[in-house]
């Protein structure tokens, strides 16, 4: 079987900057990710993630290691640059995939506050 690396997008947005509440929504927009995209975690090179400034509560990655099949991810956390009016108490996600070369549909996972970061891909899933 032939293979192809590919990255997969995402963002979702927490309700306040706290444990319980940032776990939820990267718990949440993992779920996504993997249940989507018919993922193992297994395929995945590294993933990084970036939060807004207002979020300190706990870094996403720790969270994402609790994960079934996700220790030996390379996992990286960064703060997201700051823009005067951008979305707040957001997560995003950049995730680096080797998939089967005949997958050609990809959903890039845009939750909550964070649909309207890409309404294109909020909901569907795109060939690429």
């Amino acid at each position: 079987m032939e293979w192809q690396v590919r990255a997969i997008r995402g963002a979702t947005t927490v309700r306040e900057n706290s444990i319980d509440a940032i776990r939820e929504a990267v718990t949440e927009l993992l779920d996504e990710l993997e249940t989507r995209n018919q993922l193992d975690p297994e395929q995945i090179i590294s993933t990084t993630f970036s939060v807004t400034r207002d979020l300190d509560a706990v870094f996403p990655a720790a969270i994402a290691r609790e994960r079934p099949h996700w220790q030996n991810v390379p996992l990286l956390d960064v703060q997201q640059m700051y823009v005067k009016g951008s979305l707040e108490r957001c997560i995003r996600f950049l995730v680096h995939v080797n998939f089967p070369s005949h997958k050609t549909q990809v959903h890039h996972p845009y939750l909550r506050g964070a649909k309207n970061l890409r309404p294109d891909w909020s909901l569907t899933s795109l060939n690429h």
